[in-house]
């Protein structure tokens, strides 16, 4: 998939959704659609519309934000961050901000903390899965 152009993105995306997959702003914690969502189903990206996340993946971290503790393969890139201390997380198909990877914190067998903005994020429910 290709990275969608800006004059794109800016169409389809509200400013705040752009300033976070774009910018890499961050939503405020609690605030998120899918911080609490049980629903089956896969998220995918805002941008670009690509596979992230599978529903079964996703733990209530109690951090403010969607945590989910497996990727689908290949669906997101870890990069440094620019404050050089974490791990961003970004869609591996367009490149769009997501958030962040944690590890190391116990939370899951995985142990491993993907704190993703719902805004990055576009979720498609799946009842039969």
């Amino acid at each position: 998939m290709n990275k969608p152009t800006d004059k794109l993105l800016k169409a389809q995306l509200t400013p705040f959704e752009y300033e976070v997959l774009v910018n890499k702003a961050t939503e405020p914690p609690f605030s998120g659609t899918y911080t609490n969502n049980k629903t089956t189903g896969t998220y995918h990206c805002k941008a670009c519309d690509a596979k992230l996340y599978q529903s079964h993946d996703k733990f209530d971290s109690r951090c403010g934000w969607p945590s989910f503790d497996q990727e689908i393969p290949g669906a997101v890139k870890r990069v440094p961050d620019a404050d050089g201390r974490r791990v961003e997380i970004i869609c591996a198909s367009c490149n769009g901000h997501l958030g962040h990877v944690f590890e190391g914190e116990g939370f899951t067998e995985k142990n491993a903390r993907h704190c993703v903005n719902s805004v990055s994020l576009r979720f498609v429910s799946n009842p039969l899965s």
